[in-house]
């Protein structure tokens, strides 16, 4: 699994519109959330994904309960799901219908994949953490971020797959 081929395309999507983070619920409804933030990196000696997610996010709900999760980054498309899904809670709308998405079953975890994305990351959740007010150490990222103290979960997922959009189609 060559990690670094995909880094790029992955960070230079949260600068250009987000990915797509996509969980399960309690009772196994998928959920999909846009996602801006986010990193790659090594933990453990082993590969992992971080996301960053509000306690308010109906996506923390389903991420607290899941045991994977799966990132799926568009290149350049999009667009318009990503400003939906974004901006839409799954507890209200049902948005992959909504953005007639289509999912496909990911390789080594339960969750699917957004189909017509450019790159796919599956991850188990390894750990979490939510951080507190005296995590943040920087003044200006709690008053730019953190205003009325809902701070993020992080969530640690360790990544057991990485693939490109060509991979899917074999």
């Amino acid at each position: 699994m060559k990690i670094s081929a995909y880094v790029d395309d992955i960070l230079t999507s949260f600068e250009s519109g987000g990915a797509f983070l996509t969980s399960k619920d309690a009772q196994g409804k998928v959920n999909v959330m846009t996602i801006g933030w986010g990193t790659v990196g090594t933990v453990w000696g082993r590969p992992f994904f971080l996301v960053l997610v509000r306690k308010s996010r109906h996506t923390f709900d389903c991420m607290n309960v899941g045991e994977n999760f799966t990132v799926s980054v568009p290149k350049g498309t999009m667009k318009k799901e990503l400003a939906f899904c974004g901006s839409r809670s799954g507890r209200d709308h049902d948005k992959i219908r909504g953005c007639g998405m289509t999912l496909i079953k990911g390789k080594r975890v339960d969750v699917p994949v957004i189909s017509g994305c450019h790159r796919y990351v599956e991850c188990a959740i390894r750990a979490k953490k939510q951080l507190e007010r005296g995590d943040i150490l920087s003044p200006d990222i709690l008053s730019a971020f953190y205003p009325r103290d809902d701070h993020h979960m992080v969530f640690f997922g360790e990544i057991l797959a990485i693939y490109s959009e060509e991979d899917t189609e074999r």
